[in-house]
């Protein structure tokens, strides 16, 4: 039931049509993540978004991982779950968070990352220095023409912010969050779509337009 309602076959459908795409994504029972996390008790919260908690936790064979748990779940989230898993699935780039896999049987989906050890940038911005924020900002702009020109469909992030870039242990920037994100073929320049993302960071042009570009997704990256 629960992998039905989670878009179990939604999911199928998306990794039929991404041919090989999802082949290293794990499917995790809700057994092993139950015990990681003591059944998801509040103490193993590490951090909560809008609509989700992050769980720092040990799987079974010692690997430190995220876990990312909605707190509600609606059709739109849904579609943005298995998106975040179809797009994630596809890509391979050491500034990107790296997706190791789902759960499908319970209430709400459960996705699991690698865990980047120093969270957020937002909170660590004033003590950086300069040297550093510029690595920083070098490292999300080789993400993003990464994502635009190198993988095998073009990817709009579509909600770049200080919130969706996490820092490892050596500073280097990764971008995360990838459920507003949409690939598209790589001949197309641009997406004409609903408005998305976070205001305060969306450019200006794109409440005229509604057309996402490439140009559109830096300007976000710079706020």
């Amino acid at each position: 039931m629960f992998f039905r309602q989670n878009g179990g076959l939604l999911l199928q459908q998306q990794i039929a049509s991404h041919k090989g795409a999802v082949g290293t994504t794990k499917i995790f029972g809700i057994q092993v993540l139950d015990r990681a996390t003591d059944n998801f008790d509040a103490g193993r919260i590490r951090g909560t978004g809008g609509f989700c908690s992050l769980y720092k936790v040990m799987l079974p064979y010692g690997e430190i991982v995220a876990i990312k748990k909605a707190r509600i779940m609606d059709e739109s989230q849904v579609a943005q779950f298995i998106n975040e898993v179809v797009i994630l699935s596809q890509i391979n780039h050491r500034n990107i968070v790296k997706l190791l896999g789902c759960c499908l049987e319970t209430k709400v989906p459960l996705l699991v990352f690698e865990f980047v050890r120093n969270g957020t940038r937002e909170g660590y911005v004033s003590s950086l220095s300069w040297e550093r924020r510029f690595r920083i900002a070098l490292d999300i702009a080789g993400a993003l023409a990464y994502l635009h020109s190198a993988a095998s469909t073009s990817i709009f992030h579509r909600d770049v912010k200080s919130t969706n870039i996490l820092l490892d242990e050596n500073y280097n920037a990764i971008v995360a969050d990838f459920g507003l994100s949409r690939s598209i073929p790589i001949d197309r320049s641009h997406l004409t779509t609903q408005m998305h993302g976070t205001f305060g960071y969306l450019d200006p042009e794109y409440f005229q337009s509604s057309q996402f570009t490439e140009k559109k997704t830096m300007f976000t990256a710079l706020q």
